[in-house]
């Protein structure tokens, strides 16, 4: 027979006749009744003329999610892994396989399986998360997306010393987290287990429960903001073309505009937790996919408060009247002024009940750094002959006030401007 028919090899014949989809079933009302309170509903309700044989379309999971209860009703070994379980349990849900109508039924039964098995394994719990987005709404209802995240999360929050499962780990280690290290007493060292170990298997998330997963992760307060930034570079590495370089490949723009705005509302708060570099290219990359105002802006705010740790290739973002985008740098450079005069404001605040320390050493050390940069991305703009004096001039009014040890880059930008544009001399 085709694959569109199942049936049971038994001597007896069957009385009932189920469709799954396009699949027809041949089976026997009594194993099947007595296990599901849905089918002894449907059997009820159908009239004389059809009454052997029952439609059902709805059903999560499919034909292959039916065909593992009916085996169960019939008392046929049944085989449940990770990739199969969420199926097999929607399924038993919607044909109210529960206790109430017999007792050890495939409810109950999928759910110690999920407990004792699946959610203990960080993998399958990964996999299982994944099989839960083609059988929603059901598994969110049964609460299977919240217990597969909880599960993730309670492991990527756990100590280091405790995990003791497999996971994916491809990134440079440390000798000491390689295994490599020098034998010490002619016995090696156990392997060290990194922070950030569960990153590379999160990164097989589609978005939505990447975003859920590392959600739920953040909320726990366990983990901290260098991990959450390591897991997001590496989803975005992984997700977004050309995103290393600042560029974005591909011609699915919605999908990879969303993904560039939920990484960004994903940023933890913490100052250094992500690169500077980092969010330079991901800010170009918003550009680039036109990604909303509100987040950009924000982006560009945390941007302005690193400013001092990017170089000056990292701000060359390109334009589509000029080379580069300049008004970008200057709305970057106007944050970092923002952010260096509040930083200033609660030292000199502080520094009343500490008299011993200096409140300008440091923001005086970050602006000299953004001088100097701003210096050599100037020298790098005046080349181009559609750039506009004022916008020369007004980076350059920017970052005139930074202290430095000398003004000598600053005069040579201007020179090569001058140089490349003779007519605006007399400006």
């Amino acid at each position: 027979m085709g694959d569109s028919i199942r049936y049971v090899a038994t001597e007896l014949a069957t009385d009932v006749v189920v469709n799954v989809g396009d699949v027809k079933f041949y089976l026997h009302k009594f194993p099947l009744l007595s296990k599901s309170e849905h089918l002894q509903k449907l059997v009820a309700s159908t009239n004389d003329e059809n009454g052997d044989e029952i439609l059902i379309q709805e059903i999560p999971g499919g034909p292959a999610a039916f065909e593992i209860c009916a085996k169960f009703c019939y008392g046929m070994a049944v085989t449940l892994n990770a990739y199969n379980v969420v199926a097999a349990r929607c399924a038993a849900e919607y044909l109210e396989m529960y206790e109430s109508v017999e007792k050890g039924n495939l409810v109950y039964k999928i759910d110690i399986f999920l407990n004792s098995s699946i959610f203990r394994s960080w993998k399958d719990s990964i996999i299982i998360l994944q099989t839960t987005k083609s059988l929603l709404p059901w598994a969110e209802e049964l609460k299977l997306v919240s217990h597969c995240l909880d599960s993730i999360a309670s492991k990527a929050c756990m100590d280091t010393n405790m995990v003791e499962w497999s996971y994916t780990y491809s990134r440079k280690k440390l000798p000491s987290e390689n295994g490599k290290d020098p034998l010490w007493n002619g016995v090696r060292k156990p392997q060290v287990v990194p922070r950030d170990w569960w990153v590379e298997d999160l990164c097989e998330l589609q978005i939505d429960l990447f975003k859920r997963a590392i959600t739920t992760i953040i909320k726990k307060g366990r983990v901290s903001g260098d991990v959450i930034g390591e897991a997001l570079i590496a989803y975005t590495l992984r997700r977004l073309p050309g995103s290393s370089k600042g560029i974005v490949l591909g011609s699915d723009v919605t999908k990879h505009r969303s993904l560039a705005e939920t990484i960004v509302r994903l940023l933890p708060a913490e100052k250094g937790s992500v690169p500077c570099g980092f969010m330079l290219r991901l800010l170009r990359a918003a550009i680039l996919l036109e990604c909303e105002e509100t987040g950009r802006n924000e982006l560009m705010r945390r941007i302005g408060q690193q400013l001092d740790e990017a170089t000056m290739a990292d701000l060359l973002i390109q334009s589509p009247t000029t080379k580069y985008n300049v008004d970008i740098v200057q709305g970057l450079v106007e944050k970092f002024v923002a952010y260096e005069q509040n930083a200033r404001s609660a030292l000199l605040v502080d520094s009343d009940f500490q008299e011993n320390r200096s409140p300008k050493s440091a923001p005086d050390a970050s602006k000299a750094v953004v001088a100097k940069l701003v210096e050599g991305y100037l020298a790098e703009i005046a080349r181009d002959p559609n750039l506009p004096l004022s916008k020369f001039v007004h980076l350059a009014e920017t970052v005139s006030g930074f202290g430095r040890p000398s003004h000598d880059g600053l005069y040579r930008a201007i020179d090569m401007y001058l140089k490349e544009h003779p007519g605006d001399e007399q400006e």
